[in-house]
């Protein structure tokens, strides 16, 4: 679990230190490797964005100051990170991960918690997009997560759909259960928040094929809509801001005909959480995916509206999820057209 290489507090693990130990140096069920890629948690790339007013080489300053404080890559606002790919350079000799030295491999578990260095000063990244190509070395643990980098695309494109790869498997399970344990004939009604993104678009299509009755994908602006739209992967598409609660639940509700069963919160904003309680029907599930949700908000929300319905946090990891996202990105043309826009757009 790393716990040797916490430095600050003590006993805590590692994605609740404050700072790592991020030497080269590996334990004998440990993973060094070179880094050639980070891909930043959405809603910290916002938040830094902002803060400095969209001066990238601000945003690069501060990124670098966080990895070489800390150890690790996490926001000390909004408590995220991302992931990253690289080669292995070497294995401990009782590491149970199976990887071998040169392969290629992105993890599938948060840079709060990875061991980073990073040792060219971020100099070929203008800091101006979740992407950031580096050099340096990260360390995986013994129960760390990570995949081999699949051949047949291209390394970034692999990057952008691991990066948010638990979305769309834990919103096949829910909706799934949902489907099976109905006992009419009524659709499973599935509203994803944040429907064009990288999380919401890969979400709508595992909603789709777990078995959704109806879909509806909820975008900010027109452009998001019109893309959405040509992807195909809703059956609505709506414009509302999430985070005013009677907008959201008006659209969500007005395009489905009910509210939704599921509720999926894929935006990288905060304060959507009352909205998407009110637009989920009793009985039914708000999934948050978004770092900048505020779990004290969504279940205090809820308990003021009086909204019998489950919340669940997306932690990131369900069995199979790589695979799964992967599988949509290639079968779904719809999918595969947003993640290459958004990276060209990058």
């Amino acid at each position: 679990m790393g716990l040797h290489r916490v430095r600050e507090p003590a006993g805590v693990l590692p994605q609740a230190a404050w700072r790592l130990d991020p030497g080269p140096e590996i334990a004998p069920n440990e993973v060094r490797i070179r880094v050639e890629r980070l891909n930043l948690d959405a809603a910290s790339f916002r938040q830094l964005w902002e803060k400095h007013g969209g001066d990238g080489d601000a945003v690069r300053a501060e990124v670098c100051e966080i990895i070489s404080t800390r150890g690790k890559m996490q926001n000390p606002v909004t408590g995220s990170g991302g992931m990253l790919i690289g080669t292995v350079e070497e294995v401990g000799r009782r590491s149970p991960l199976g990887f071998k030295p040169g392969e290629r491999v992105a993890t599938l578990v948060s840079l709060t918690l990875t061991p980073l260095v990073v040792t060219d000063g971020l100099a070929r990244w203008d800091g101006r997009s979740e992407q950031v190509p580096c050099d340096g070395w990260a360390i995986l643990f013994a129960r760390s997560i990570a995949a081999v980098l699949p051949e047949d695309l291209d390394p970034q494109l692999s990057l952008a759909v691991l990066d948010v790869c638990g979305a769309p498997a834990l919103t096949a399970r829910v909706v799934s259960r949902y489907v099976a344990e109905r006992r009419d004939a009524r659709p499973v009604a599935v509203a994803v928040v944040g429907g064009a993104g990288k999380s919401g678009s890969l979400s709508l299509a595992a909603a789709r094929r777990a078995g959704a009755g109806r879909t509806v994908g909820v975008v900010p602006v027109a452009g998001e809509r019109d893309a959405l739209v040509a992807a195909g992967l809703a059956d609505e598409v709506v414009l509302a801001d999430a985070r005013d609660p009677v907008a959201l639940s008006t659209a969500v509700t007005s395009a489905l005909g009910v509210p939704a069963d599921v509720t999926v919160v894929c935006v990288d904003v905060p304060g959507c959480e009352h909205g998407a309680v009110l637009a989920t029907a009793d009985g039914g599930t708000v999934i948050f995916f978004s770092m900048a949700t505020s779990f004290a908000a969504a279940a205090l929300g809820a308990e003021g509206l009086a909204a019998d319905v489950t919340m669940l946090v997306g932690n990131g990891y369900v069995p199979g999820h790589a695979e799964l996202a992967l599988g949509l990105l290639r079968g779904e043309p719809g999918v595969r057209a947003l993640f290459e826009a958004r990276l060209a757009a990058d």
